[in-house]
């Protein structure tokens, strides 16, 4: 069920769930084809009726949380702009594995895609497909299995938060494909339905028509209910 967070004009947040793909080729379910549909109910349109929807971002996968959809060319290239231009805030929440010390501090590495698979490493600074990946995180809260962190990105390379956690010794819980060996949420037979504890939790952007500051927070899925915590 698509769990709206925002509805204004053009614009919709919605709550990403895990397991599901912003996008995906024809055929296979995607958080876009759900949010079609909502807009097809919404205005009487048929099922085959096409719809547009400007996707300025996209968040991983296994990850919940906030994301922003256009309904109409403007206003994406609007929200692309402020996304390319990096003038959007975006706060995350992950869990790691192990106690990440000190309680404050920022990441810098330099990270490459691998080519033809959906992973990222880290690489010498004179790599000559190494980008510069910055990240600030502040742990709230710790239990005997890890860490919560909050986490602010400087920048946004791809798997950025999950392969810099896991250099360090601190995968994020769930995540197998970076070396987490605990489970977390529903164990979906199909590992790529499997959710992970990273979760976008705040994203802030302009309205792109009004220009109106829009500041959302996503609510935690279920799975986090399970961590009990101790606040730091």
């Amino acid at each position: 069920m698509l769990q709206v967070l925002y509805d204004n004009g053009p614009c919709l947040v919605v709550n990403k769930p895990a397991g599901l793909l912003t996008q995906a080729p024809r055929g296979i379910d995607s958080l876009e084809i759900w949010v079609k549909n909502f807009y097809r109910q919404r205005e009487g349109k048929q099922p085959d009726d096409n719809i547009y929807l400007g996707v300025a971002h996209r968040i991983d996968r296994p990850v919940t949380g906030a994301i922003v959809f256009a309904r109409h060319v403007r206003a994406a290239r609007k929200l692309s702009i402020q996304f390319s231009d990096r003038t959007v805030s975006k706060t995350y929440w992950a869990f790691v594995e192990g106690q990440v010390t000190p309680d404050e501090g920022t990441w810098r590495d330099y990270l490459h895609k691998r080519h033809g698979m959906a992973q990222a490493e880290v690489v010498d600074e004179d790599h000559p497909a190494g980008k510069h990946a910055v990240l600030h995180y502040r742990v709230l809260a710790r239990n005997e299995l890890g860490s919560w962190l909050e986490i602010e990105l400087e920048t946004g390379r791809t798997h950025q938060i999950r392969i810099q956690s896991a250099s360090r010794g601190h995968p994020l819980l769930g995540d197998s494909q970076y070396g987490s060996q605990f489970p977390f949420g529903q164990q979906h037979e199909d590992i790529r339905q499997r959710g992970i504890a990273l979760h976008a939790r705040q994203l802030g952007f302009s309205h792109p028509m009004t220009g109106e500051p829009v500041n959302i927070e996503a609510p935690l899925p279920e799975s986090w209910d399970t961590l009990e915590l101790s606040e730091v």
